[in-house]
């Protein structure tokens, strides 16, 4: 099974950069402008309802309407996201050192726009080496919301 990504990011030109660099790595990607069709993003309220983890990897801006993305991370692992935290990224401009130190206390990885190819590429080395190969990923079908599916 081949790695599976999701980017959340309203920039079309940045969401489409991050599109070539994962499908030139032969992943499966979804691709959203925002995380709407997440259960933990449209309800704050509301526990994951999937069985399995959505994708291999998380890309999102932090920069979002109803929360930020750290938020978006941190609401995912307090409702019982089956997503690994060491595999989500989150994506901004500029940080504040509060924000700084929740990510470190989620273990999500933080990327500075601009950013290197590089340095996504390097990342997804280090942590594609720890995808356990019996793992299983959520059907497709269930993010309907997405507005771009990538399959290579």
């Amino acid at each position: 099974m081949r790695p599976r990504a999701i980017i959340f990011e309203d920039d079309d030109t940045l969401r489409a950069l991050l599109l070539n660099i994962l499908h030139q790595r032969d992943y499966e990607v979804i691709s959203a402008s925002s995380p709407m069709g997440c259960p933990v993003y449209e309800d704050l309220t509301a526990l994951c309802p999937h069985e399995y983890a959505c994708g291999d990897f998380l890309i999102t801006d932090n920069n979002m309407p109803a929360m930020t993305g750290l938020e978006f991370v941190q609401a995912q692992e307090q409702r019982g996201c089956k997503g690994v935290v060491r595999n989500k990224a989150v994506m901004s401009a500029c940080w504040a050192d509060n924000e700084l130190t929740l990510a470190n206390s989620l273990g999500c990885k933080v990327f500075k726009k601009p950013f290197r190819i590089s340095e996504i590429n390097n990342w997804l080395d280090e942590r594609e080496k720890r995808i356990p190969y019996d793992r299983k990923l959520e059907d497709l079908d269930l993010l309907s919301s997405a507005d771009h599916r990538g399959t290579k």
